[in-house]
């Protein structure tokens, strides 16, 4: 066997690039099609609105105002401390000796923080009342 080269004959690798284009349009083409785009959306929360044509009395309830800036104001007396237990020792003061027990009617401002109309309902929840409203004004549909 010969194995010499010929001298007039030297033959360079090619790299032919056209198959290689190909390759990378499928490719690029395959991942635009699978590939999901996902879009992460907020919750829209419709607040419920008053629709009522007259407001009912409750005979034996206990009002409880929240402010913008998260002070309680129980029977129109403020609490001195914004904690549960001084929320629930403060409600407990006010129920009644006697009768049926009374309705909790939570009137919070419109800028009052989440976390204060919860402890109040906490702290209700804490004095054994078991009936808990909410004031609303009455406003049009949105």
């Amino acid at each position: 066997m010969n194995f010499r080269h010929r001298s007039g004959q030297k033959s360079e690798p090619e790299i032919n690039l056209v198959p290689l284009i190909d390759v990378m349009l499928v490719i690029i083409i395959f991942l635009m099609l699978t590939t999901t785009f996902s879009k992460t959306a907020g919750l829209e929360i419709s607040l419920p609105t008053v629709d009522a044509s007259g407001k009912q009395s409750i005979s034996r309830e206990i009002k409880v105002a929240v402010t913008a800036s998260g002070d309680v104001i129980i029977g129109g007396m403020p609490v001195s401390n914004k904690s549960i237990q001084s929320i629930a020792s403060a409600l407990a003061g006010a129920r009644p000796a006697q009768g049926p027990e009374p309705v909790i009617n939570i009137n919070a401002d419109a800028q009052a923080s989440h976390q204060s109309v919860i402890n109040v309902m906490q702290a209700s929840q804490h004095a054994g009342f078991t009936h808990v409203t909410f004031e609303v004004q009455q406003g049009q549909n949105r």
